[in-house]
C-alpha cells in the first residue's frame, strides 16, 4: 500500500505515563503504516519540561500558530504528590494545557464519542452535549500566596496613565491562603464569538451559564458580553431556527440532567474542565471524549480529554498489560489528520482521518472493547474485554481493509 504523502508537518506534542505508552503504539499500528508521517515533535513530558525550565511548551504553543494543526497527548501537571514521586522536578511546573491555551487564546469544544452499545446513565440523554470551555485565564492563570500572621490582603491595579485602585480583600486574623485571577475582555469576546459560529456550524442551541449573582462584576462581565456578541449572530440564529440563553450555573446543571441533550454548553474555564468530565463520564468514559482547541485565527490543537492514567502506567511498569482505552487519542489523531488535509487540500490524508474514526467504530460495534467499556454495555450485547495493545491491532486490520 502506498503511503498517503503530507504537505504540511503536524505540531506533535508528547506526553505522559501511560498516555505516552498508547501514543507511540498507536503510531505504530495505526498511522506509520499507513502515512507518510511528517511532524515537528516536542516532548511535553514532565522531565523534559523540567530540563527546559517549561520553554519547551511554550516552543510548542508557537510552532501551532505557524503550522496552524497540532496534535497533543495527555501531560502531568504536577502537584506536591508530584513533587514527591518526581524529585528531580526544580518546581511545580503549570499546567501545559493551561500554557498553550493562554498562548493560543482559543475555545475548547469537546463532544463524547457514543456508540449504540452503551446508553448515557442520564436516561433521557438522547444525543451528546457539548462542552464549550474558555481556554484562558480564571485559576488557570492565577498566582496563590499563602500567609502565617494576622494581616489584610489588598489588591490594586497600576494603570499605564499612572491612576490606581485597590481594594481590600479581606482582613485575618491568623494563617490564610490567597488566590488572584483574571481575564481580558479580548479573550472574553473571542470565547462568545467562537461559540455562537460553532453553534451555528453544528446547528445547535447554544446555552451559557457563569454566576453572575455572586461574582457580579467577573462573571457579570462574561454575561454581558455575551448578550452584545449575540447581537451580531441572532439574525442567523433566527433562520436556523436556534436559540441561545443564559442561566446561572447550579440552574443549568439542573436543566442539562432534565434535557434531552443535542445542545452546547458553554462554560467558563474551570466550570468547562469540571462538567466535561461530568458529560463524558455520563455517556460513557472519560476516554470517549473528543478536544479540540480553536484559536480566533483558525489555529487548532487536538487533544485527548483526559489524563495521563497514572494508575495502569504503573502496572505497564511491573510488565502486566493493561486495558487502557486509546479512543480520545486515536481522535486527537484523526481530527488532527482531517483538519491537516482541509487545510492543504489532501483529500485522502482528510479521508485517513475518518476512516480511522470508522475503523474504532467497527471494532466497538464488534464487541471488541477495553475494559472501562465492557460493564457499561447495554444487556443483550455481546463484549470482550481486550488490553491496549490487542484492541489497536483490531483497528488496525479494520482500517487496512476500509483504505483498500
Amino acid at each position: 500500500m502506498t503511503k498517503i504523502a503530507m504537505k504540511t508537518p503536524l505540531v506533535e506534542m508528547d506526553g505522559d505515563e501511560m498516555t505516552r505508552i498508547l501514543w507511540q503504539m498507536i503510531k505504530d499500528k495505526l498511522i506509520l503504516p499507513f502515512v507518510d508521517l511528517k511532524t515537528e515533535y516536542y516532548d511535553l513530558g514532565l522531565l523534559h519540561r523540567n530540563e527546559t525550565k517549561d520553554q519547551v511548551t511554550v516552543d510548542a504553543a508557537m510552532a501551532t500558530k505557524k503550522y496552524g494543526v497540532a496534535v497533543k497527548c495527555a501531560t502531568i501537571t504536577p502537584n506536591k504528590q508530584r513533587m514527591e514521586e518526581y524529585p528531580q522536578l526544580t518546581e511545580m511546573w503549570k499546567s501545559p494545557n493551561g500554557t498553550i491555551r493562554s498562548l493560543l487564546d482559543g475555545t475548547v469544544f469537546r463532544v463524547p464519542i457514543v456508540i449504540p452499545a452503551i446508553k448515557a446513565v442520564v436516561k433521557n440523554w438522547e444525543k451528546p452535549i457539548t462542552i464549550a470551555r474558555h481556554a484562558y485565564g480564571d485559576v488557570y492563570k492565577s498566582v496563590d500566596l499563602h500567609t502565617q500572621e494576622p494581616g489584610t490582603c489588598t489588591m490594586t491595579f497600576k494603570g499605564e496613565s499612572g491612576a490606581e485602585t485597590t481594594l481590600v480583600v479581606q482582613k485575618v486574623d491568623g494563617p490564610a491562603i490567597w488566590q488572584g485571577a483574571h481575564n481580558t475582555e479580548k479573550s472574553i469576546r473571542s470565547f462568545a464569538r467562537a461559540c455562537f459560529q460553532y453553534a451555528i456550524d453544528s446547528k445547535q442551541d447554544l446555552w451559557f451559564s457563569t454566576k453572575d449573582t455572586i461574582a457580579k462584576v467577573y462573571d457579570g462581565t462574561f454575561k454581558s458580553i455575551f448578550e452584545e456578541e449575540f447581537e451580531n449572530y441572532k439574525a442567523k440564529f433566527e433562520a436556523l431556527g436556534l436559540t441561545y440563553f443564559y442561566t446561572l450555573i447550579d440552574d443549568a446543571v439542573a436543566r442539562v440532567i432534565r434535557s434531552r441533550g443535542g445542545f452546547i454548553w458553554a462554560c467558563k474555564n474551570y466550570d468547562g474542565d469540571v462538567m466535561s468530565d461530568m458529560v463524558s463520564t455520563a455517556f460513557g468514559s472519560l476516554a470517549m471524549m473528543t478536544s479540540v482547541l480553536i484559536a480566533p485565527d483558525g489555529t487548532t490543537e487536538y487533544e485527548a480529554a483526559h489524563g495521563t492514567v497514572t494508575r495502569h502506567y504503573y502496572r505497564h511498569l511491573k510488565g502486566e498489560a493493561t486495558s487502557t482505552n486509546p479512543m480520545a487519542t486515536i481522535f486527537a489523531w484523526s481530527g488532527a489528520f482531517k483538519k491537516r488535509g482541509e487545510l492543504d487540500t489532501l483529500p485522502e490524508l482528510a479521508n485517513f482521518g475518518q476512516k480511522l474514526e470508522e475503523a474504532c467504530f467497527d471494532t466497538l460495534n464488534a464487541g471488541i472493547m477495553t475494559k472501562d467499556l465492557v460493564g457499561l454495555v447495554e444487556p443483550g450485547f455481546e463484549a470482550k474485554a481486550v488490553t491496549s495493545e490487542e484492541f489497536l491491532d483490531e483497528v488496525a486490520k479494520r482500517l487496512e481493509t476500509l483504505l483498500k
